[in-house]
């Protein structure tokens, strides 16, 4: 049976909406389809940095023939009831059947070629696509998440004709933007795409993505002796952002692993996408070896994850990247540093000007409220009420700290390293 193919083909979409985007577009393909009679053997999405593709397995040429039976009034009903009803129905008195007493319409209706169908859904789908952010551009009145470029829809081998905003359909796509021949490619098919895509340099489906940044990943730093510090949101991000990743490992400064390294590795994920690394533990060690606070032991290492093939190893790209990191870590050093100076005393002053709830005071208040829960439940659990009063006093404290402002994920975690160091 015939398959459909289509491509919404567009400026760079955020690597955060793309997986979400799949699934509204799976979801409301099917729907759609589904509610005219349709059945099929298969349906796959995927998304990438530039492109929403749906393909379709064994589609029928047309819906199916569909007869439905409407139920109406009584036939005792008034005569305004019964007109009301045929004029909803289109039919006259004489075509309706009755059963108990009550009038029924029998509406038939021959089945539509799936080509005309698909050219609906496609335009509905567009024009009512959920992205959580979208804009317009030039003069027209279309909205998606980037502009759009082309749309590619083909069913059976044919163009599906229909135009969206002065965006005709066509068979055409493109490759990747800076290693493609540049060329626009002219497809037959969904094996036919995927092929040509790939000799384009464009992985298609994330899963791909994933594996080739793994495997090229692992790879680079296994020939240093370093092991890849794995991060499924960072992978699930970088894939998102390179049609075809090429992972290069870079080197920093080792002066910076003087900084707790929840704070390396967050500056690396939040500023620069950039995965962090460790050195291989000796023969028979444990992969998971961790330092203080249960992080990894860092090595002066990054990886980068590029969306180009550099022609010299990519080592331009890793000390360009290497600059940036730097930069990043030397306000990181800053904030270490500053807060060091200052301590738990002023901070603690800070939240009292600083609103937890509108009703429940401020969050200077909120830390007097825990630490005399801390107090009272400390001798039920064996623990010590004086030490439990004390780390409550200090547990908020670093929402005033400097490198907290900055990295707000690492509350807590920075007011353990600073009460550890300021009780040395």
């Amino acid at each position: 049976m015939p398959q459909l193919l289509l491509e919404i083909f567009s400026e760079e979409i955020p690597a955060r909406m793309q997986q979400g985007a799949a699934r509204d577009l799976d979801r409301m393909v099917s729907d759609r389809l589904k509610a005219a009679g349709l059945t099929w053997d298969a349906l796959t999405t995927y998304a990438g940095p530039r492109r929403l593709t749906l393909v379709i397995e064994g589609l029928p040429a047309a819906t199916p023939d569909r007869e439905e039976e409407i139920k109406g009034p009584k036939a005792s009903a008034p005569e305004q009831a019964l007109e009301g009803f045929l004029r909803k129905t289109g039919l006259n008195r004489d075509q309706l059947t009755e059963r108990d007493g009550v009038l029924y319409a029998v509406l038939s209706s021959k089945g539509r070629a799936t080509t005309d169908l698909v050219a609906e859904t496609v335009d509905q789908v567009i024009r009512t696509f959920p992205w959580p952010k979208s804009m317009r551009w030039g003069s027209g009145s279309l909205r998606w998440v980037r502009p759009i470029k082309r749309i590619l829809c083909l069913f059976d081998g044919k163009v599906v004709p229909f135009e969206i905003d002065g965006i005709p359909s066509d068979a055409i796509t493109e490759g990747h933007r800076f290693l493609g021949s540049g060329q626009l490619l002219k497809v037959s098919d969904f094996v036919d795409y995927r092929t040509q895509l790939e000799r384009e340099f464009v992985l298609l489906d994330v899963a791909d993505r994933k594996l080739r940044i793994l495997e090229q990943a692992r790879a680079a730093c296994a020939a240093r002796g370093l092991v890849l510090v794995d991060d499924d949101g960072l992978l699930d991000e970088v894939a998102g952002l390179a049609e075809w990743p090429t992972p290069i490992l870079g080197d920093m400064d080792p002066q910076f692993l003087a900084l707790p390294p929840e704070v390396v590795r967050l500056s690396m994920k939040v500023h620069q996408k950039y995965f962090a690394v460790r050195s291989s533990p000796p023969s028979g060690g444990s992969t998971r070896e961790a330092g203080e606070g249960g992080a990894p032991q860092l090595a002066p290492n990054f990886l980068v994850v590029a969306n180009v093939e550099a022609t010299d190893g990519g080592k331009a790209l890793a000390a360009g990247n290497s600059r940036v990191l730097s930069a990043r870590l030397n306000d990181a050093r800053f904030f270490w540093d500053e807060d060091q100076k200052v301590g738990f005393d002023a901070w603690n002053e800070k939240l009292k000007g600083v609103t937890f709830h509108a009703k429940l005071g401020t969050l200077a208040e909120r830390v007097e409220r825990i630490a005399a829960l801390a107090r009272e439940i400390a001798p039920l659990v064996g623990a010590d009420a004086v030490e439990a009063e004390m780390a409550a006093r200090l547990c908020k404290a670093d929402l005033a700290s400097g490198m907290v402002g900055e990295f707000p994920e690492l509350q807590g975690i920075m007011g353990g390293y600073y009460a550890r160091l300021l009780s040395a």
